[in-house]
């Protein structure tokens, strides 16, 4: 059984955070989600090499990127760009283990999540040295799901190791609707991005995260989801913000719940409203969505899934926190007993 229909199924953060004091977010992350599921963080606010394209500087195998005006650009050797992005996730990484270690969780068996841009996104959003989108070039495209499936099994296992329990892997794809669409924008007008086949874009997914050697969800904030191809696919969950969900949708995800794999639903705002939700308010939001899909509450409590919606980093650290405690909250009374919500 997929760990997402277990632990997984009552909360986690997307991985974004406010600020950019790695020590004091995972302390936040950890204290909060630690009989949920706990994440690494990643705090785009630092700059270069931190942000979700950034980060996978420091995790990809034989390929390094810099800096360029539209972004980064795949380059022949590392440079500066490269070491601050490996810093940067040993910094995190040294953040998380010392919060594990000072809640003496260590070899308690709770499961972490680590994250980093999905193959597609990645491809779509860095240069080739041409400088059109590596997404246009299928040998580029395919050696950079090779190179970052590798960096992120190697990553994965670091932190397996310092902490002493299990991780999972969570690949970011917002631009896969967009690639699959062909709605990328190339260079210039003359030179379309075309779109991406299915047939190409469901293997390279299920290749890519085989080679990590762990459970994989995949999140995605945009409109929009091939449920058709995850359906077919080997993720064992997604990730998406309920503002997104057309009536389409949720076909798609009641098929993809009917196979026996985790949607997790993004309900609790990602900044501060005007009035705070409560937890029975979120627990509530799941459920008008869940009791469209066609199932028995009881059916759907260990295959549901909750979190704040996308965009946490430009939050406030204190609505940072209280939204991933809303979203344990509502996803413990979720799991525990559906049909009192």
């Amino acid at each position: 059984m997929s760990v997402f229909a277990g632990a997984f199924a009552k909360a986690s953060g997307l991985g974004s955070w406010p600020g950019t004091s790695a020590r004091q977010a995972a302390e936040v992350v950890v204290g909060e989600l630690a009989d949920a599921m706990a994440h690494i963080v990643e705090l785009p606010a630092r700059g270069v090499g931190a942000d979700l394209l950034g980060r996978a500087g420091a995790l990809l195998i034989d390929v390094a990127i810099d800096t360029v005006p539209r972004g980064y650009r795949i380059v022949a050797r590392p440079g500066a760009v490269t070491r601050r992005a490996v810093s940067l996730l040993d910094e995190d990484m040294d953040a998380l283990e010392e919060a594990w270690e000072t809640a003496g969780l260590r070899g308690g068996g709770r499961v972490v999540k680590v994250q980093a841009p999905g193959p597609i996104t990645l491809a779509a959003g860095v240069e080739l040295p041409n400088g059109h989108r590596a997404i246009t070039d299928p040998g580029a495209l395919r050696d950079l799901a090779a190179s970052l499936g590798e960096g992120v099994a190697t990553h994965r296992a670091s932190l397996a190791r310092r902490l002493d329990t299990p991780v999972v892997v969570q690949f970011d794809e917002p631009s896969l609707p967009a690639a699959l669409a062909g709605q990328l924008a190339g260079v210039t007008a003359l030179s379309p991005v075309a779109a991406l086949d299915e047939v190409v874009a469901g293997p390279l997914l299920d290749t890519c995260a085989a080679a990590t050697g762990a459970d994989v969800l995949l999140h995605s904030c945009a409109a929009g989801l091939p449920w058709n191809m995850l359906q077919r696919s080997t993720i064992q969950a997604i990730s998406v913000d309920v503002s997104t969900l057309l009536a389409t949708d949720l076909d798609g995800i009641a098929a993809f719940v009917e196979s026996g794999r985790t949607v997790v639903l993004g309900v609790v705002p990602a900044t501060a409203p005007a009035k705070r939700p409560s937890a029975e308010e979120v627990a509530a939001a799941v459920v008008a969505v869940t009791d469209r899909l066609g199932f028995g509450r009881s059916v759907l409590r260990d295959r549901i899934g909750v979190t704040p919606a996308c965009g946490l980093a430009t939050a406030t650290p204190q609505w940072a926190r209280t939204a991933i405690e809303l979203a344990r909250k509502a996803a413990a009374a979720f799991a525990e007993d559906p049909d009192a919500i």
